[in-house]
C-alpha cells in the first residue's frame, strides 16, 4: 500500500507569479486546503476501509493461494495412486466424464450410493474443471490422465471429439486391470435401481450386456450373441465389468487394435462400440466372455420402448441405460419422466452434493 505514503511534492517555482518577488504576494491567492473538514473526513473514512479490509484481502489471498496449491497436487494424481486409494475389496468402479456432463455424473452416483457401493468410484476426469469440481468436494475420487480431450467437442456423439473421448476408454480399464484389480466400468446416462454385484459371479473374464432391443428369453444364452449384418455382435460398452485376468487385457489389447485400424473420419463418424465388438469376436476362442441377462440390464431401446415387457419382467431390472436417444435434455427429460432423475430432490444422497 505505498501509495498511503505518498505526498504530492510542490514545486513552488512553477508558480509563474513567485517568480517576480514584488508580485510574490500581491498576486498569490492562498490555495483551498486539503484538509478542510470534508476532505479530511473522506481521508478518515478511506483509512478506516482500508484498515478493515486489509486483513480480509490477506485471507482472500491465503485461500485463493491454498485452492491453486490443491489443484497443483490433483494434477498430479496419478491412476496408480487414485486406484488403491478407491478400490473396496480389490474392485473399482469407474466412469469417464467431462464437464457438461457433471448432472448425470451425480444422478448416477446417487443411485450407487443408494446400493451402499459410492466408495469404490473412481471418476476418470476428461477435462481439468471435472478434475478439480470431484476432488473438491470428494477428495481423491477424480483422476486425469493426460493428453486431455478437446472439451467443446467431446460430448457430442458422432463428433471426432467424441471418439476421442471413447477411444480412451480400452487404454484406462487396460491400467487398471494390469494394477491387479477388477474394474466395473458404466457411462454415466445409467442409474442403478439395485445392486449389480450379485450378477458377477464366477470366474469369467469379461461380463457385458446386449444393446440390442430384440427380446431374449429370460433364460438365454450367456455366450456372445452371434453376429449381425455387419458382421459383428452388437454388445454395449456402457458397461463391462473385468477381472484381472489375461483373457481380460487381451481384449483391451484387441479393442485398442481395432479403433486404431478403424479411425474417425467425416465420412465414418466412428465410436468406440463397434471396435468393442471386433475384439470380443476375435478373442471369443481364447477368453472366457459372459453376456449378462437381459431383464437386469435392458438397453435403453428395450426398456423405454417395450412397456409390455417392463411389466413382464417387473422387480428384475437392476441397471437402466438411457441410450437410444440423443440430446442431453431429452435424456434428462426421459429420466425425469420415469422418476430416475434424482439430482433434483435428492441431491444430498450423492457424495458430491447439489452441483
Amino acid at each position: 500500500m505505498s501509495f498511503l505514503h505518498h505526498r504530492t511534492q510542490v514545486n513552488l517555482l512553477s508558480d509563474p507569479y513567485s517568480i517576480n518577488p514584488r508580485n510574490l504576494f500581491q498576486n498569490y491567492q492562498r490555495p483551498t486546503s486539503i484538509l478542510n473538514k470534508t476532505t479530511l473526513f473522506i481521508l478518515l473514512s478511506l483509512i478506516l476501509i482500508l484498515g478493515f479490509f486489509s486483513p480480509y484481502t490477506s485471507i482472500s489471498q491465503t485461500l485463493m493461494s491454498s485452492f491453486e496449491d490443491s489443484n497443483s497436487k490433483w494434477r498430479g494424481y496419478t491412476l496408480d495412486q487414485a486406484v488403491p486409494f478407491v478400490a473396496k475389496n480389490g474392485i473399482v468402479i469407474v466412469c469417464a466424464v467431462s464437464e457438461p456432463y457433471l448432472p448425470f455424473l451425480n444422478n448416477w452416483l446417487i443411485s450407487i450410493s443408494r446400493q451402499k457401493h459410492e466408495e469404490k468410484v473412481l471418476v476418470i476426469a476428461e477435462d481439468y474443471a471435472t478434475l478439480y469440481k470431484v476432488n473438491e468436494r470428494w477428495p481423491g475420487h477424480a483422476v486425469l490422465i493426460p493428453p486431455v480431450p478437446d472439451a467443446q467437442t467431446a460430448h457430442k456423439f458422432g463428433s471426432q471429439g467424441f471418439f476421442n473421448f471413447t477411444s480412451r476408454r480400452p487404454r484406462h480399464l487396460l491400467s487398471i486391470v494390469e494394477l491387479g484389480y477388477n474394474v466395473m466400468y458404466n457411462d454415466v446416462d445409467m442409474v442403478w435401481l439395485a445392486d449389480p454385484f450379485p450378477y458377477l459371479q464366477g470366474n469369467h473374464d469379461v461380463y457385458f450386456t446386449d444393446d440390442m432391443s430384440a427380446v431374449k428369453p429370460l433364460d438365454h444364452s450367456h455366450d456372445l450373441p452371434p453376429p449381425g449384418k455387419k458382421g459383428r455382435p452388437y454388445i454395449c460398452s456402457c458397461m463391462i465389468f473385468l477381472r484381472p485376468t489375461p483373457g481380460a487385457k487381451l481384449v483391451m489389447k484387441k479393442w485398442i487394435e481395432e479403433l486404431q485400424v478403424q479411425p474417425w473420419s467425416k465420412a465414418q463418424k466412428a465410436n468406440d462400440q463397434p471396435a468393442f465388438n471386433w475384439a470380443l469376436l476375435k478373442t471369443k476362442e481364447q477368453v472366457d466372455l459372459y453376456l449378462l441377462p437381459q431383464a437386469a440390464f435392458p438397453t435403453g431401446g428395450l426398456y423405454f420402448k417395450n412397456k409390455t415387457w417392463v411389466k413382464e419382467t417387473k422387480g428384475r431390472h437392476i441397471i437402466i441405460h438411457n441410450n437410444y436417444i440423443l440430446g442431453f435434455e431429452k435424456k434428462i427429460k426421459r429420466f425425469r419422466d420415469y422418476g430416475f432423475w434424482l439430482v433434483d430432490d435428492h441431491a444430498d444422497e450423492s457424495p458430491l452434493g447439489r452441483l
